[in-house]
């Protein structure tokens, strides 16, 4: 490892001191032509703006709903099944998307498809708020998830054909300042809508969309990327046998155990099917011309590893950051608003680990040290979630989540950056998308499995509690869905029972998920760190013609 880094950094300083004297005397609003591809740093900023705008909508998105769910659900009398899929549904969509919107990338302009993916967004996020069921709402939130796809894959290759690997922790710390208000605005946000009598939760479904059609003007002005112009083969039926494959296995995790048993006809058809579909795209993509996966992708050990460690943080952070504002309005009973307001320390947490660790990147060019650091915080942090229940300490439970912050900062960008320095340039689309693709496919599990996992342990501890409690029986039914089902409506003895075992329930989800991300760390300590690259995707695909 070290003698990699070694050798590029001493290959780097002997070759041109006249250019380091140069960028030793250049503006410092400039940074090395040779590192941006020809771009400012001014220019680069601008050209960010419109995309940052971008991004900030897709996390607002999933922070503003996520946070109004307990609300919308109980409104609408769903169950507890509806909740994981209204999450569910927009990430399997978002999962089942993104090598696509990757692939054309790599074939079609980038900021026509950012555009694009930002019109679809904008259109499911209206209908979404339109819904008078849930089956509809889940329905619309699939084409949101379509366009949210789009959003998160396309705004990580556009950086990556701007900017080199070097350089971009210098621009994580924007990144980061994103996703931290966003993340504390979203339930802020949320929280004010839900609580305010004639706005609503409806209103929570229009509030990103000023933002993204600011962003579509931003983005026609500012982001100038070259077009790549050669004859485009679409492998329409990977994409295809991919969308089946993972949809199928993703709803068979889903319904089995409540909607069928695991052993049972429906389980043979959704897992038979679903394992046939995948068998079929890994043979459609040997053989494709421009397949949706190049599977030569995973020769690389570091490509590999990434992505295995990127899925496992996406089961734990997806899968049981989810359920925390559930736990916080159901068991602990505080309003949306109040709620956005508790999770402030983990987003704290992330915003200073995500731009420390992207600036001392770029300083030394050596970034595996924050990976392995920033798993090992992940699974503390976990560790120390699984341990809550309905009666811990607010500021105890805020120290936890400023630990998960922290280790999720360090770890989820730096993964991207690790792919991306690593592939060839031609398939810098492709590559990034797959770190999305299987995160989003793991914390589609991770919401599919937890919330199976939370339902059961609900419901066994509602019933552990019927016998002392008066009239519960006709009440609960003994349902295991009845936490949310039901709440809106049940006597406040049952109510009481309810509230208990969610907040005793949540550790559980906790524990698995700490448990999961020791997947990570293994990943993460045998990757094989390589000096980062100082020539921006655009520069580098030149370089390869």
């Amino acid at each position: 490892m070290t003698s990699t880094l070694d050798r590029a950094a001493a290959g780097t300083a002997g070759s041109a001191p006249a250019a380091t004297a140069a960028a030793d005397i250049a503006p410092t609003d400039v940074v090395p032509v040779e590192q941006q591809g020809g771009m400012t740093h001014r220019q680069i900023l601008s050209a960010l703006s419109g995309m940052l705008l971008a991004m900030f909508v897709a996390f607002l998105s999933s922070t503003v709903v996520s946070n109004a769910l307990p609300t919308i659900i109980t409104d609408l009398r769903g169950t507890q099944g509806q909740y994981t899929w209204v999450v569910t549904a927009t990430l399997l969509a978002s999962t089942a998307s993104t090598p696509i919107w990757g692939k054309l990338a790599d074939l079609f302009s980038k900021k026509l498809l950012i555009q694009i993916s930002i019109v679809v967004f904008i259109v499911g996020s209206m209908l979404a708020g339109l819904s008078q069921s849930v089956d509809s709402l889940i329905a619309w939130r699939v084409l949101q998830g379509l366009g949210l796809g789009g959003i998160q894959a396309l705004m990580q290759i556009a950086m990556a054909a701007m900017i080199s690997p070097r350089e971009r922790g210098r621009y994580s710390g924007l990144i980061g300042a994103v996703m931290a208000v966003a993340t504390v605005g979203g339930p802020l946000i949320g929280g004010v809508l839900v609580d305010t009598s004639w706005l609503g939760w409806r209103s929570v479904f229009y509030v990103g969309v000023p933002f993204a059609v600011v962003a579509l003007v931003l983005l026609q002005r500012t982001l100038h990327l070259p077009v790549t112009k050669r004859r485009v083969r679409i492998d329409y039926l990977g994409a295809t046998f991919l969308t089946a494959g993972v949809s199928a296995l993703l709803i068979w995790v889903t319904l089995a155990g409540g909607t069928f048993p695991w052993w049972s006809v429906e389980t043979a058809l959704f897992l038979g099917g679903g394992i046939l579909a995948i068998v079929a795209f890994v043979v459609t993509e040997l053989r494709a011309a421009e397949p949706i996966v190049p599977l030569r992708l995973f020769r690389d050990r570091t490509t590999t590893l990434a992505i295995a460690a990127s899925m496992a943080i996406g089961v734990a952070m997806f899968g049981s950051t989810v359920f925390l504002g559930q736990y916080l309005q159901i068991s602990r009973g505080y309003s949306p608003t109040a709620a956005g307001l508790l999770t402030i320390p983990m987003v704290a947490g992330l915003l200073v680990s995500s731009t420390v660790s992207g600036i001392l990147i770029t300083r030394s060019g050596r970034w595996k040290r924050f990976l392995v650091v920033g798993s090992l915080l992940v699974v503390a942090g976990f560790g120390l979630l699984s341990t809550i229940d309905h009666e811990t300490n607010m500021a105890v439970l805020g120290g936890f989540l400023f630990v998960l912050g922290v280790g999720i900062g360090m770890t989820m960008q730096n993964l991207v950056l690790a792919v991306q320095n690593t592939v060839a340039a031609r398939d810098l689309g492709a590559a990034s998308s797959a770190v999305a693709f299987f995160r989003s496919l793991g914390g589609t599990i991770g919401v599919s499995v937890l919330g199976a996992v939370l339902s059961s342990r609900v419901g066994a501890l509602i019933t552990q509690g019927l016998a002392g409690v008066p009239g519960a029986t006709q009440a609960t039914q003994g349902s295991g869905d009845v936490g949310l089902a039901d709440l809106a409506d049940a006597p406040p003895a049952i109510r009481g029972l309810i509230e208990v075992s969610y907040g005793d329930a949540t550790g559980r989800i906790f524990a698995i998920s700490a448990v999961v991300a020791v997947v990570a760390v293994v990943a993460i300590v045998f990757i094989r760190e390589i000096a980062l690259k100082t020539e921006s995707g655009e520069e580098r695909l030149r370089a390869d013609r």
